[in-house]
């Protein structure tokens, strides 16, 4: 099942892919609204199964191109990331592939969806992309082993994670070039589990600047695969449904380029992962309050 949610003039909606080829939905002042997606995704499969069969598709079409799409899930309890792990952009990094995942956290504000601005802040022109996929969870847990973690992932969706790097660098900590408001493009889909190999394995992902191929790599080729990182970080913490896992970058960074190659107003940037979607951000200025 492939999930979007959107607005229209004002009214929040969820639309489901149809036989089609094409979406078909409910706003929140339908009769029959089934929920937001978070809810669903607490509820469980059965319930975004039945969200779709018996309701969303016998909604009204929706045209994508029309409504405004927003992130998948607005507000993630944990938005968990993972860094250098993919080998190639490790080395590119200046770093040795680690020895265990590299986790930092990102917050809510940063998050816009398909189609919204990833915003160039004011204080700084290194503003670098980051294709990567994201696995969501569906089932709490902690201290879970890794043959049993893909339980606990009920999909998927798409991420540029925007990083300003000269901010990154300030100090030892990432926190504050990784958080800039409006810096992280997520969606458009959600894809339910079921529709892709296990743990997301063996999915092109590239990431296109202004068309220009910039990353292109195999989710394969993850140092650190999604039931290995679900198992290292629920050693420290307890994962909720909602909570996503943003997988980590491939090589071909702007930061790591000769010369370098930052993201400016103006510019499209669109990362693509095979058979999940493809999420596109127009570059803009920040505007100061």
């Amino acid at each position: 099942m492939r999930f979007v949610a959107y607005d229209e003039q004002g009214v929040s909606g969820l639309a489901v892919a149809a036989s089609d080829g094409g979406y078909r939905g409910l706003r929140t002042d339908d009769p029959g609204f089934p929920g937001a997606l978070p809810a669903l995704i607490v509820a469980g499969q059965g319930a975004l199964q039945d969200a779709a069969d018996r309701l969303l598709r016998q909604g009204r079409p929706v045209d994508l191109d029309a409504v405004t799409v927003l992130p998948p899930l607005p507000a993630p309890g944990k938005i968990i990331c993972v860094g250098l792990n993919y080998v190639d952009h490790s080395l590119e990094s200046g770093f040795q592939p680690p020895p265990v995942p590299t986790i930092f956290l990102r917050v809510a504000s940063t998050l816009v969806g398909h189609g919204a601005p990833i915003l160039r802040p004011t204080v700084s022109e290194q503003l670098d992309y980051e294709g990567e996929m994201v696995a969501v969870i569906g089932k709490a847990g902690r201290h879970i082993p890794a043959e049993r973690a893909l339980d606990h992932v009920i999909g998927y969706s798409v991420f540029n994670e925007g990083s300003v790097r000269d901010w990154q660098s300030k100090g030892p900590q990432w926190t504050l070039g990784k958080n800039f408001d409006s810096t992280g493009g997520f969606g458009p889909a959600f894809v339910t589990a079921d529709e892709l190999p296990p743990g997301g394995k063996g999915l092109r992902i590239e990431t296109r600047l202004n068309g220009r191929v910039v990353q292109s790599a195999s989710t394969d080729d993850m140092i650190f695969d999604v039931p290995a990182i679900i198992a290292f970080v629920t050693q420290a913490m307890t994962l909720q449904p909602g909570d996503i896992i943003v997988s980590g970058t491939p090589a071909g960074v702007g930061m790591a380029r000769k010369p370098q190659l930052f993201m400016k107003p103006g510019d499209v940037c669109e990362v693509e992962l095979e058979r999940v979607g493809l999420l596109r951000n127009p570059i803009r200025a920040e505007i100061p309050a």
